[in-house]
């Protein structure tokens, strides 16, 4: 993905999400200090669709993409009154999706692009 195909698609379903984040925990690759990530170039639709939750909070997860770039995964946040602790609130399924993957599919907000390079 370059700048002038930014930001992409923002809306991923969350079996990917999950991907993503496990590949960012089972990391263990040392960064070079030019090429360690910075900043997150964030989409203002990215926000904007999480914010629409009207949760409470947002979880901001670590991830690594299909193109092996660090991305932040944007995920509502509810606290549970039962555990006192922020569960995931995810985005409305996507009908198209449901019909590819045979059933709900829960939304994740991606698009962030890591600087460098970006």
């Amino acid at each position: 993905m370059n700048e002038e195909t930014f930001p992409g698609p923002i809306e991923i379903p969350l079996s990917t999400a999950q991907v993503w984040e496990k590949r960012f925990q089972d990391d263990t690759t040392i960064e070079d200090p030019k090429k360690k990530v910075k900043a997150f170039l964030i989409p203002r639709e990215s926000l904007e669709k999480v914010l629409e939750l009207e949760t409470e909070a947002v979880w901001a997860y670590i991830g690594i993409n299909d193109d092996n770039e660090k991305t932040l995964l944007f995920v509502g946040a509810e606290l549970d009154p039962k555990t006192n602790k922020y569960i995931n609130v995810y985005g409305p399924p996507k009908s198209e999706q449901n019909k590819a993957e045979g059933g709900p599919v829960e939304i994740v907000y991606d698009g962030a692009r890591p600087s460098p390079p970006f």
